[in-house]
């Protein structure tokens, strides 16, 4: 399991309690009930991503408003980057997919993990 800073985890472990709408419609619409085991709010080294597959190597970050600016798409690249030198791949969705192309993201998770098992 990689490692994670300390002080996060009270921050994960509220941010599960808060997860936003979007958050809620990809967990217990289709990860909860995977057979993969995700996790929400997941600490790996300084941060925490929204659901997290160990086994797979897998992260899902579901991105609203705050991510188009250009201090947010850096952060973003730096975190992305920071987390496939861990080995993760990170597929990255809009609240909007969420809301107008749910069946698609999750089609998407799905050619990911198929591509994962047989690998």
């Amino acid at each position: 399991m990689p490692a994670y800073d300390k002080r996060n985890v009270a921050k994960a472990r509220n941010l599960r309690k808060a997860m936003t709408p979007w958050e809620r419609k990809l967990w217990h619409g289709y990860l909860r009930n995977r057979p993969e085991h995700f996790r929400r709010q997941k600490p790996i080294g300084p941060y925490i991503v929204d659901f997290s597959c160990n086994d797979a190597k897998l992260i899902i970050e579901l991105d609203g408003g705050g991510h188009y600016t250009a201090e947010q798409q850096t952060y973003d690249q730096e975190r992305t980057a920071f987390l496939n030198a861990k080995d993760f791949t990170v597929l990255r969705f809009t609240n909007i997919d969420i809301d107008r192309n749910f069946e698609d993201v999750c089609a998407v998770i799905d050619r990911e993990l198929e591509q994962r098992r047989k690998h």
